[in-house]
């Protein structure tokens, strides 16, 4: 098999960090170092790769709107191409924090994506003796030197998982095993052989329009979680300085309907044109609205369903369609419709 070209965008995270005096931070120019001095780094089996370092490094919690965008326009340069040297594929070294929102956002902004984008990272520095960069970093390459041509979708790998990214979650911040995918298997498990799931990773024949950029930034989106006690008057501020939220509620999607000022101050939101999604806290489950007669209140003020959504998906859908349709009916509509295999729908409404 000829060795395939991928380009590394190392935008920063824990991988490339080493001890400063104020604790773990990125220092530029140290991973490449590091990869340079590793042979394995150099194997055959690994595909050629141009790596990238972002000025600034950063760490992912200083991450936002902004810095997706840079991600995604150098991505779209650098996948364009289809010449004798165009890239076959893109990893993005990242932190862990919000390397889930990353990949969600990215997995709509892509349109029209037809080669793999791969998101890693690393719980330990690369330096360390028991890091598990190398482990993340090769393997994802390995992934894309062998089945790049079959995949067009953006995955997280981590700790022995292939994710779509868009369902990934961070579920530890302790363990290797940082990410998985609550409500759709695995697009694939690594251990001593590549066991991948076909029937779901999305292929090139699945990807619809031309590739570009859907620039977002400027839509105001915010998530708030329910809890018991909570105050109406918390809630009506934050609805007054956004167009969308995304409402994390209690099992499927319930919320306190018998507090009449809550109730008014999302139906109040709901005819200034505020777009709300409901998400449920577990991180298995699905908001289905149907289901109980709390969920039936809040159809009524109309909150929509968010169904099996991730609230990083969420948050980065409803960024997404705010920019490109800001028109409260056209994102409601569409944040019920699968875009980028982001949700399934509940049982009751598939038949």
């Amino acid at each position: 098999m000829s060795r395939r070209r991928v380009y590394i965008a190392y935008v920063g995270g824990t991988i490339g960090m080493r001890q400063s005096q104020r604790g773990y931070a990125p220092e530029p120019g140290f991973l490449a170092e590091q990869l340079a001095e590793n042979p394995r780094m150099r194997a055959p089996e690994l595909p050629e790769f141009t790596l990238h370092e972002y000025a600034p490094l950063l760490d992912s919690s200083n991450m936002g709107p902004s810095d997706w965008m840079r991600i995604a326009r150098d991505v779209q340069v650098r996948l364009e191409d289809n010449g004798p040297d165009a890239y076959d594929a893109a990893l993005v070294i990242h932190g862990t924090d919000t390397m889930a929102y990353t990949a969600s956002a990215l997995s709509f902004m892509l349109e029209g994506l037809r080669k793999p984008v791969l998101i890693t990272g690393s719980q330990m520095p690369l330096h360390r003796i028991r890091s598990d960069g190398y482990d993340n970093l090769i393997t994802a390459l390995i992934l894309l030197q062998r089945f790049a041509p079959r995949m067009a979708e953006v995955m997280v790998y981590f700790g022995g998982r292939l994710l779509r990214g868009n369902r990934s979650k961070k579920i530890d911040g302790e363990y290797f095993a940082a990410f998985d995918s609550p409500n759709l298997p695995r697009l694939g498990t690594v251990g001593i052989d590549f066991d991948l799931s076909w029937d779901l990773i999305r292929g090139p024949e699945q990807a619809q329009g031309p590739f570009r950029v859907q620039e977002i930034g400027s839509a105001s989106v915010a998530a708030f979680r329910l809890f018991p006690g909570l105050k109406a008057s918390a809630l009506h501020a934050m609805l007054a300085e956004v167009q969308g939220l995304v409402l994390e509620c209690y099992g499927a999607g319930n919320a306190p309907h018998r507090d009449q000022a809550f109730m008014r101050a999302l139906e109040s939101a709901r005819d200034r044109g505020v777009v709300i999604v409901d998400v449920p806290q577990p991180i298995h489950g699905c908001a289905d609205l149907a289901l109980y007669e709390t969920g039936r209140a809040l159809l009524d003020v109309g909150v929509i369903s968010g169904f099996d959504l991730t609230p990083e998906a969420a948050l980065a859908k409803l960024l997404y369609l705010l920019e490109k349709d800001p028109s409260p009916d056209a994102v409601r509509a569409q944040m019920q419709t699968d875009l980028r295999g982001e949700m399934s729908l509940p049982t009751s409404l598939e038949s």
